[in-house]
C-alpha cells in the first residue's frame, strides 16, 4: 500500500478528475469493493458516515484493513463479528484531516447498505460516501471538517450532477439502522466552510 499524504487544510484547492474519479495528486489504495453505477449515472448526493476500527480507536489501519478486505479477525475481538463483511467508502478522513481514497467516484462504492434518500431507495447507486475517523460521542476535529468541505467543493466542480448540492448524514438515509455521523457532528461548521470562496 504506498501511502502519500495528501493536506488540504493550507488554503490549495482540491481537485477531482472526472474521468478517473480520482482526487489529482490524492493517497489512492484502491478497494476491490466496488463496482459499475446502474447505467454509468453520475452521483448526486454527498453522504457523510463515522467510522473507527476497533470501534472508539483511532490512527490504527483498521479501516483501510477492512475496506481492502485484509482485517484479521484475530487482531481484536471486534473483528471476528465483522468478517467476511464487504463494504467500503470512496474517501476517509483522518483525525488530522488526511484523506485517503479507496473508490474512484463515478463507480458505486458499498457504504450506504439499506437506504433511501427523496423516495429513491439504494443510494449506493447514485452517491457518494465519505467517512470520517470518529464516533457517535466524539466531536470530529477541525482538520476534519477543513479536509471535508475542500473535497466536497472539489466534488461540486467535477460533477455537475451534483449542483443541487446535497449532502446527507448516513442518519438521514438509513433512520433507525444508523446514528451517525453522530450528535456531535456540526453541519454548522461544515456549511460555513462550504459557503466560502
Amino acid at each position: 500500500m504506498h501511502k502519500k499524504n495528501l493536506n488540504v487544510n493550507h488554503g490549495q484547492d482540491l481537485k477531482v478528475n472526472n474521468q478517473s474519479g480520482l482526487i489529482e495528486n490524492g493517497n489512492y489504495i484502491a478497494s476491490p469493493n466496488c463496482d459499475d453505477r446502474p447505467n454509468h449515472e453520475l452521483p448526486g448526493l454527498v453522504v457523510v458516515h463515522g467510522i473507527s476500527l476497533p470501534p472508539n480507536q483511532f490512527a490504527g489501519e483498521g479501516i483501510t484493513q477492512l475496506f481492502t478486505n485484509q482485517l484479521n479477525p484475530k487482531e481484536h475481538p471486534y473483528y471476528e463479528t465483522i468478517q467476511g463483511l464487504r463494504v467500503s467508502a470512496h474517501a476517509l478522513i483522518r483525525r488530522d484531516g488526511q484523506i485517503i481514497q479507496y473508490v474512484p467516484f463515478h463507480q458505486r462504492a458499498w457504504h450506504a447498505g439499506l437506504s433511501e434518500y427523496e423516495g429513491r431507495e439504494r443510494c449506493n447507486d447514485f452517491s457518494i460516501g465519505i467517512e470520517l475517523e470518529g464516533t457517535d460521542t466524539t466531536p470530529y476535529t477541525a482538520a476534519q471538517y477543513a479536509s471535508l468541505s475542500k473535497l466536497i467543493k472539489g466534488l461540486w466542480s467535477a460533477y455537475p450532477t451534483l449542483k443541487q448540492k446535497q449532502v446527507v448524514g448516513h442518519n438521514d438515509i438509513a433512520p433507525g439502522r444508523k446514528t451517525d455521523p453522530g450528535e456531535y457532528f456540526m453541519w454548522d461548521s461544515l456549511n460555513r466552510l462550504l459557503q466560502k470562496d
